[in-house]
Order: structure tokens, then sequence, then C-alpha cells
């Protein structure tokens, strides 16, 4: 009988572990809205949706949106990762304020305590005119939020920009972590001035001074006698 219910609170605890680490993997999140929003050029009516990131092994995201018992899925859509330098506390962000009787559209989904969230890519044609409403690029593709995640990921995304320019995603979006810069090299030590030892000795200086008084002596005499 213990090893039954050993067995079984293992079960559970294991069971509860996966589960917390499919949570973590493709960040499944439940969010309610009060009120009709826009994500990828689609609307939402007002409810509860769970988002989740589909198992892509593509480097952007791709995320599915179902409905609140996840048997119905709303939207695939293609997301670039956006990387923030302090971890979310939001979910989700929504782009600056609209007109009143337009749905807000959302930019981004950031899972609670990650510091990089997905960026939703819009429709070309849509993505220009809400970079122009909210005066900010807004990345764009030619996608539309019901294709299959394999073709979501041939896309290529570009930034529209208010003035319609096309853009890198980079210089909208930062999509890789911040680099730490290298720190500076230390400085090089100053050069020791080396002195050359004192080899030189005062001895043959005196002995030539010897020499030379001793010479000088010398022909002192010789000139004495001479002129004794």
């Amino acid at each position: 009988m213990f090893k039954r219910v050993a067995t079984v609170f293992c079960c559970a605890l294991l069971f509860a572990v996966f589960a917390a680490r499919a949570d973590q993997w493709n960040k499944k999140t439940v969010l309610t809205f009060n009120v009709p929003v826009e994500i990828s050029g689609m609307v939402l009516p007002a409810g509860t949706y769970v988002f989740k990131l589909a198992d892509s092994n593509s480097d952007r995201h791709i995320v599915q949106i179902f409905n609140a018992e996840e048997n119905h899925i709303y939207a695939t859509i293609l997301a670039i990762p956006n990387y923030r330098l302090e971890p979310a506390g939001d979910t989700v962000l929504r782009f600056a304020e609209r007109p009143a009787n337009a749905p807000q559209a959302i930019r981004a989904w950031f899972y609670p305590g990650d510091n990089f969230g997905q960026e939703f890519v819009y429709p070309k044609a849509r993505a220009m005119e809400l970079a122009q409403e909210t005066h900010q690029p807004v990345l764009s593709a030619e996608v539309t939020p019901t294709e299959q995640p394999a073709e979501l990921q041939k896309a290529p995304v570009v930034a529209v920009t208010p003035e319609r320019k096309e853009i890198e995603v980079e210089q909208a979006v930062q999509t890789k972590p911040a680099e730490t810069p290298a720190p500076a090299p230390a400085p090089a030590p100053a050069a020791a001035v080396q002195e050359l030892p004192a080899t030189a000795s005062q001895v043959p200086l005196l002995a030539l001074l010897g020499l030379g008084s001793l010479g000088l002596v010398l022909l002192l005499r010789a000139v004495s006698k001479r002129i004794a």
C-alpha cells in the first residue's frame, strides 16, 4: 500500500514538473480582453484567449492564439524576438493611442519574467497604416494570420516607417541581447629606467696621476742637474 501511494505521489510530482516546463517552453499565457483588439491584421472580439509559441525550430517565433478551451486556433502569427534590458512584467504591449472607433492593436507579447518577447509582424498594407497612425516603425511581411508555420518561416520581414519606407528589422527592433562592451585594456606599466651598473673604478685614474707626477719629478731633477 505504501509503495502504491509513493508511486502515485511520484507520478503526480513528475506531471507537475512537466506541466511547469511545458508552460516555460511554449510560454502559455491566458489573456482576457474586455474590448476588441487587433493583432497582425485580424480583430479578436472581447474574451479570453490562450497565447502559445508554436513548436518551431526557426530563428523567428511563431505565435498561436487559441480559445479559452484550447480546442480552436484563431490565428498562427509570425513574430520576431524583441529584447529588453529588464524582464517584462506586462504580458502584452499595445501601440500608441488610436482613433476611438478603432480596436487597439497589439505590438508585442512578453511572457512575465522574460527580458524578451514576440514582436508581431503585420501584413504589409496594414503595417503601413499603423506606422502612419502611431508614428513608429511596424514589422511587415507578405503574410496573413491563417498561414501554416512552415509558410510563415519563409516570409522575409522588414520594418515600415511612418514615411512608408522599408528598413532593416534590426533598425526598429532589438532582435538580440545587447552586447556588453569589452573592458578597456589596462594601460601598459611605465618602462622602468634601468641604470647601468657603475663598473668604472678610480684606481686607473690615480695610477695615471701617479705616473704623471713621477715623470714630472724626474724631469725637474734632470733640468736641475744640467743647470748645476
